[in-house]
């Protein structure tokens, strides 16, 4: 048992009789700079390319950006479903993920700008702090590792 196991069993983690419901599998070679990665399912098929140099391919950054805010929007219908609150069909999530470093150490943070138009703020923002608190996979994994900060944005009415 590993340290993170051992730390997850003295607290009583929620992730005990966890269900697994995906498994993503990958391969990548090469790296950010000229890489590729690509799905055992053939879905994903990518090209690598550092950030600010020429180059067609995305990068890790920008993989990790889109996958966050797909994920925190369907974590926000849970947490809107559990409320009994319909989320509207445009919510929309801006990611910004920062590839930082100092000295030798490289380390990310993040913004997600959240869009909730046609809900109360005092409602979306219950939502989002819920979904960024509790239910979003990729907030879960985040916390405590990479700086976040979550905003609602362009609430249409309701101010």
């Amino acid at each position: 048992m590993n340290t993170h196991q051992k730390a997850n069993t003295a607290t009583g983690s929620a992730q005990e009789g966890a269900t697994v419901r995906y498994t993503a599998k990958t391969h990548t070679s090469g790296g950010r700079r000229g890489g590729v990665s690509s799905s055992d399912d053939g879905r994903l098929d990518v090209k690598f390319s550092a950030p600010g140099v020429p180059g067609t391919g995305t990068n890790p950054e920008q993989l990790f950006a889109a996958g966050w805010s797909a994920c925190f929007i369907s974590a926000m219908g849970v947490v809107a479903r559990r409320m009994k609150v319909t989320l509207p069909t445009d919510v929309a999530v801006d990611a910004e993920i920062d590839l930082c470093n100092s000295d030798d150490v490289y380390f990310l943070r993040a913004r997600l700008n959240v869009s909730v138009p046609g809900l109360e703020r005092e409602v979306a923002q219950v939502i989002v702090d819920a979904t960024h608190g509790e239910t979003c996979a990729y907030s879960n994994a985040t916390r405590g590792n990479v700086e976040v900060t979550v905003n609602v944005v362009q609430i249409r009415s309701g101010r």
